[in-house]
């Protein structure tokens, strides 16, 4: 089971910085009951393992002016594997995309959009994502409010799933 390679020591510190990359690495440490040192071996480790992928601040779109988020599903006319890739390096080069998941099913791709406004949103999808190669259908949902954005995993839930395989 993925997570299983990982020690106690290693979820928590995973745990500990999900919540607040920001802490000191003498935190850190205090918080899962080890010295810093071995902490600070043990952060890199798990950030060279890949466990780790960065440290990001929590932006507050509206307040920089985003007032648009719309989540945009697309159909592609071919889902040959070149046809996928292009797609998405496509979308890793437009900036008002922020996500860009393949899905099974219906739509062949999710889009999280952003936007200061429903006029630049509405030039991008008119301009750009409809008029893609190899775009056959975009179905748009402009969101009204988020009721909740937790980035990561729960951790609980990891936790409980290796103590009952332990």
């Amino acid at each position: 089971m993925p997570g299983s390679r990982l020690d106690a020591i290693d979820r928590k510190i995973l745990a500990e910085l999900q919540a607040d990359g920001r802490m000191t690495n003498v935190e850190l440490a205090r918080r899962v009951g080890i010295s810093a040192p071995p902490c600070l071996r043990r952060v890199r480790t798990l950030e060279e393992a890949g466990f780790i992928r960065g440290y990001h601040a929590d932006i507050n779109t509206r307040e920089l002016g985003f007032e648009v988020q719309v989540f945009a599903m697309v159909g592609l006319q071919s889902q040959a594997e070149a046809d996928l890739s292009r797609f998405e390096a496509r979308c890793r080069a437009w900036p008002l995309v922020r996500e860009c998941h393949m899905l099974n099913g219906e739509v062949d791709f999710i889009l999280k959009c952003v936007a200061p406004d429903l006029s630049t949103f509405q030039s991008f999808l008119t301009e750009e994502l409809t008029a893609a190669e190899n775009v056959a259908s975009v179905k748009t949902s402009l969101v009204i409010r988020c009721a909740k954005d937790e980035p990561g995993v729960p951790f609980d839930v990891l936790e409980a799933r290796l103590s009952k395989s332990a």
